[in-house]
């Protein structure tokens, strides 16, 4: 039976991300998300071997979510040239299964059927949890880590540099000063990285450790030298995400000021008229922030007196 493209229109809308007023898309949103997260929660407790007794519970699950995820996978392709309606139908496929999202959804479906052993891509599906709370819509959190990081790209790829100048240097100096004492555990000048790495970022197993004073001493330098270098790149974030912020608040208060501020032309039968501007302010409640008189701005003090054909900057309070 061939559905009316209405029909496909409307199952696109469903498919897609919904909005507020569109009950049956956003109900599919949460559906998904439930379907993701039992998805997920079945990819762990498969691994507990006290559940085992709960083994052909967990399968079919399994593959009831994996067959929802394969009918909204080829809904999306069905309806990718609704999602970009500047493309050709071949072509807008091609373009949503090389999108991050085609490729999230493959790579989610795929193991089950052929990959198996690779069953953690499923975990790829809380992206699109992401995707489905707006989570990248404008000033929430990750719009703003990304603004942030696009901001600030300069430092911290120069910060990343230092870093990785001071994990190589580390591994030099500790072939130069460690290789006679254990040549097996320092065999050249690149053998010693993973100790530098797990030294500058303290997550070492102490499989690899200096021997000699010298290598020690070196070792304490470096830790120490490291816990500043990692340190930068979270400055250079704190700093800009206060930045951001607070850009944020003062566009913000500019609205507000905006919003507030009005320009008024005061007329003979004006409630402004014939009065100074503290009598002005007190009966209107209100804030003359600025009166501008034949063509020139006049300091509105308490005494001067409002005339007809003054204009008043005022702020309601």
């Amino acid at each position: 039976m061939k559905i009316s493209e209405s029909r496909r229109k409307r199952i696109f809308e469903i498919i897609q991300i919904g909005n507020k007023e569109d009950a049956p898309s956003r109900a599919f949103d949460y559906f998904i998300v439930t379907v993701i997260l039992c998805n997920i929660a079945v990819l762990f407790l498969e691994t507990f071997d006290a559940l085992e007794k709960w083994r052909g519970f967990f399968e079919t699950v399994e593959i009831l979510t994996v067959l929802i995820f394969c009918v909204e996978y080829l809904l999306r392709i069905w309806t990718a040239d609704l999602l970009y309606p500047g493309e050709k139908r071949g072509k807008a496929v091609l373009r949503f299964l090389f999108s991050f999202d085609g490729i999230v959804d493959l790579l989610t479906i795929l193991p089950f059927f052929f990959l198996t052993g690779f069953g953690a891509f499923r975990i790829l599906r809380v992206a699109r949890i992401f995707h489905l709370f707006r989570i990248n819509t404008q000033y929430d959190s990750f719009q703003v880590i990304t603004s942030v990081i696009k901001e600030k790209k300069n430092a911290i790829l120069y910060a990343v540099f230092i870093i990785l100048v001071l994990i190589l240097g580390a591994s030099l100096c500790m072939y130069s000063v460690e290789h006679a004492a254990q040549p097996e555990a320092f065999k050249n000048a690149l053998s010693g990285i993973w100790w530098s790495v797990s030294t500058v970022f303290t997550v070492g197993y102490g499989d690899i450790y200096p021997i000699t004073l010298l290598g020690r001493i070196m070792g304490v330098i470096i830790t120490f030298l490291g816990v500043g270098a990692v340190a930068i790149p979270t400055g250079i974030l704190s700093a800009g995400f206060v930045e951001h912020y607070t850009r944020l608040q003062k566009s913000q208060e500019v609205e507000e000021y905006k919003k507030s501020t009005a320009a008024i032309l005061v007329e003979p039968n004006s409630s402004f008229a014939n009065r100074t501007v503290r009598e002005a302010e007190d009966a209107e409640h209100t804030v003359i922030t600025a009166l501008i008189r034949d063509g020139m701005v006049v300091l509105p003090e308490d005494g001067i007196q409002i005339k007809a054909g003054d204009v008043l900057i005022h702020t309601r309070m």
